[in-house]
């Protein structure tokens, strides 16, 4: 059974350090070869949107463009259908490689057989 890992990040720049954290573990795990789902909530919404991750810094962190394109290469990144809506992003709007879904591809997600679920 091959390891999976869903990362639903809630923070963003509200809340930098915790929004590193999850981008640098699912990073880490695409590049230790788990299959990683990372989940793109709350503020970290804005992240789904070309050049967004350039503008985040947190000191002595991996820059969150590289974390994301990590995760882009290896793994999936989803945006939530209501974050998005709230914030009037559209799948025209988003990187390549990024997908809009809600609530039931979530619960999916994080039930399946073997998958480990994370909140930051």
């Amino acid at each position: 059974m091959s390891k999976k890992l869903v990362i639903k990040v809630t923070a963003g720049a509200d809340a930098p350090e915790r929004c590193s954290q999850a981008f640098t573990v699912a990073a880490v795990a695409v590049a230790s070869g788990v299959e990683v789902s990372l989940w793109l909530t709350g503020e970290s919404a804005w992240f789904a949107l070309p050049g967004r991750a350039a503008e985040f810094e947190l000191p002595h962190s991996a820059p969150l463009p590289e974390l994301l394109d990590g995760v882009l290469a290896g793994g999936r990144v989803t945006l939530c259908t209501q974050c998005a809506a709230r914030r009037g992003i559209e799948e025209k709007d988003v990187l390549e490689g990024v997908r809009i879904a809600g609530a039931q591809v979530f619960v999916s997600e994080i039930t399946g057989e073997g998958v480990q679920a994370l909140v930051y």
